[in-house]
């Protein structure tokens, strides 16, 4: 018996100082209704080595949304509803070890979320469901990335803890401080809420962080400042583009994405009994949770 190959479609937010794709062919920018509202921008499609791409600028192009404001929700339900099964973080963060100077990029496997601002889930009252974020990112995703930065020769380090912050200010010296003593790597603004609603979309999400300083608490460095940032940003978004190229292939001819158990992670999650669900609800989650809520549709 062959063994099955699931179809697939790699989706990318692009964070702070990438923008666009290199190499896309057939590119056409589209917009995507959402029952969420408005996404950050439009959605550009296209063709990259052989698989169907989707990108979406998190902040918008020109970078006209600062992190509290971005409507995570309906960002990754317009990529869900354009097909994306495979979804790929790219953010600008702050080291916070020595061992990661400006210019590395992490593959993160943990985080802490410390966001108080934010709509964080599709559910709520009337179709209420819990999904497990123990392991927050798909690992075989991970290793697809991993492998592409090593490949074009990107300082890319394999598992790291990222605490996302609120902002839009940095942090203070004091909890730059603290967040070291709890073993973080990195922090930034924008990986909370999106990788749990791509958890609850069941799409398969991981995150590069790419370093751009040691945010506030290194002795021997100046205190960040946006301008500082800028020149690390201009050097990583290029390497960003080219690790998005690279990995478009190895996920191409990964015929065990079928298997990966993000894309069932509702499949005993949603805890509302049938005839208790809120239908007005249930409508706006057809593409989330069409799979678990509208089964024969």
């Amino acid at each position: 018996m062959s063994t099955p190959i699931a179809s697939k479609v790699l989706g990318v937010i692009g964070g702070s100082g990438v923008y666009d794709i290199d190499g896309l062919t057939n590119k056409k920018w589209k917009k995507v209704l959402s029952p969420f509202g408005e996404p950050s921008d439009e959605l550009l499609f296209g063709d990259l080595d052989g698989i169907s791409m989707v990108f979406l600028p998190r902040h918008g192009r020109g970078h006209k949304i600062p992190p509290s404001e971005i409507n995570f929700r309906a960002n990754i339900d317009a990529l869900k509803r354009s097909g994306v099964t495979d979804l790929v973080s790219v953010s600008a963060v702050g080291s916070l070890k020595e061992s990661l100077p400006p210019g590395t990029f992490v593959v993160i496997d943990q985080f802490i979320d410390r966001t108080f601002a934010r709509e964080k889930s599709f559910f709520g009252s009337g179709v209420v469901a819990h999904v497990s974020m123990a392991h927050p990112v798909c690992s075989r995703l991970g290793k697809h990335l991993l492998s592409a930065g090593k490949d074009e020769g990107i300082s890319i380090v394999d598992g790291g803890t990222y605490l996302v912050m609120e902002g839009p200010q940095f942090s203070s010296l004091a909890e730059s401080n603290l967040y070291r003593t709890w073993n973080c790597d990195v922090i930034g603004m924008t990986n909370m809420p999106e990788a749990k609603l791509a958890r609850e979309a069941e799409i398969c999400y991981a995150s590069v962080a790419m370093v751009t300083d040691f945010d506030c608490w290194h002795p021997h460095h100046e205190a960040v400042t946006v301008d500082s940032i800028v020149k690390v940003l201009v050097a990583n978004a290029q390497n960003a583009r080219s690790l998005v190229k690279t990995v478009a292939p190895k996920l191409h001819s990964d015929n065990e994405a079928y298997r990966c158990s993000c894309r069932s992670a509702l499949q005993f999650a949603i805890i509302t009994s049938p005839e208790s669900r809120e239908p007005a609800l249930v409508k706006k989650l057809d593409a989330v949770a069409g799979r678990i809520l509208n089964p024969h549709t």
